[in-house]
């Protein structure tokens, strides 16, 4: 055989895949990983920095994934102004999106036995960093774990890519990961919020009074209460109020699916509007949601609900301050069934998938939540959009 009849580039190729580049074999992209990548870490309150780093070779358990986007969040905004976690210097974000660029040989599937392969299109879950009891006996309340986490709320460490706010992310060994290739990019910035209401809707589930013929109402139409009323509305509930103090988002509000909205700017007193919502619901609402994270309106929420009814509280997903209620008045003498929801299951994670599609097939218009979008050296001005209450979900888009 005359040697140089053969293609020995092909020889090549074949020997180097055959033994891999060394004991940790991975599957990649070749030509379209850099060995460079940057991160917009928070260095100080309210300053978000590009720094360049070194990405990491990932081991045969880990997935190296090219972020493309990532909602900003209020728990971001809380931890770029004042810092409650203790975390700086950190990389923020965790309602991110992106493509597998590297797999590690050992993670074969998603969380759902979805295979996994390069080009995927992928969301995180919570992440337990640590084995516990807890987490042992009740896997389906890994949410409760006292080592349950996000990516983009991990410390800083030798990874450096642990959030979302970034060029590209680590995914480390027994991270909860769905293939969500089907998606468009808006609709993946909105699986993280929707999974908390989804969970919120699961928790006021438990209570047995939401029904088709409920009187609901939302509190607060942010991004959180905007989404959650589209998961009632993809339920079959059609008697949904909403509260907010912005005629844009409630004009949102109506377009996915309130029958009622109220803006209590428009009231010289609460006691005014506590008489519309009366007149409306006959005396009360059968299940209410409170969404603002606002003190004020948590204490207010109970005097909207009729006797016999129930609350779900989602808005406090960081200490914004005591809320005052009349325990007589308020709770018992009503009986109210009060529920409180935290973050959310990798169960509800494959619930809010069927959602987002369920919701997209009867036409309503999540994807225009997004009404923001963001480069990475504008992240500092992402921030204060979100600050200022402008439009309703802020994103950064890898552009």
């Amino acid at each position: 055989m005359d040697i140089n009849q053969i293609d020995i580039q092909t020889i090549v190729s074949k020997v180097m895949e055959s033994l891999g580049e060394d004991s940790k074999t991975q599957n990649s992209a070749p030509g379209q990983v850099p060995t460079m990548a940057k991160v917009a870490v928070l260095t100080e309150k309210q300053k978000l920095e590009i720094k360049e780093f070194q990405i990491p070779q990932i081991n045969d358990d880990e997935v190296l994934v090219k972020v493309e986007g990532c909602g900003v969040c209020g728990t971001d905004v809380h931890e770029y102004k004042n810092d409650p976690f203790g975390l700086i210097p950190v990389v923020l974000g965790h309602e991110g999106t992106g493509t597998i660029v590297k797999l590690g040989k050992n993670v074969k599937t998603d969380i759902m036995g979805q295979p996994l392969k390069l080009g995927d299109k992928i969301v995180t879950s919570v992440t337990i960093t640590e084995e516990d009891t807890f987490s042992k006996m009740h896997p389906e309340k890994a949410n409760l774990s006292d080592h349950m986490d996000v990516y983009g709320l991990l410390p800083d460490d030798e990874y450096r890519f642990n959030g979302w706010f970034g060029e590209y992310i680590v995914l480390r060994k027994n991270s909860s990961i769905f293939r969500v290739n089907d998606m468009s990019l808006k609709e993946r910035l909105l699986i993280e919020p929707a999974a908390v209401t989804v969970h919120a809707v699961e928790r006021a589930k438990t209570t047995g009074l939401l029904k088709f013929n409920s009187m609901v109402l939302v509190q607060g139409c942010g991004p959180i209460g905007l989404m959650l009323l589209s998961v009632l509305r993809t339920m079959g509930i059609e008697n949904i109020l909403a509260v907010d103090g912005d005629n844009q988002r409630l004009k949102m509000a109506q377009r996915l699916g309130a029958k009622y909205t109220f803006n209590f700017k428009d009231f010289g007193k609460f006691d005014d509007m506590l008489a519309g919502i009366h007149k409306i619901s006959g005396g009360g609402v059968d299940f209410a949601f409170q969404c603002t994270g606002v003190p004020s309106a948590a204490s207010s929420i109970y005097k909207m609900i009729r006797r016999g009814g129930g609350l779900c509280e989602v808005g406090f997903f960081v200490d914004n301050g005591d809320a005052t209620i009349n325990p007589h008045f308020d709770l018992c003498q009503k009986e109210i069934t009060l529920v409180g929801s935290w973050v959310y299951t990798f169960a509800d994670y494959a619930t809010t998938l069927d959602f987002i599609r369920r919701a997209k097939g009867i036409g309503l218009p999540i994807e225009e939540l997004v009404t923001h979008d963001f480069a990475l050296d504008e992240l500092n001005e992402a921030m204060h959009v979100n600050m200022r209450l402008e439009g309703i979900k802020v994103a950064f888009v890898n552009k």
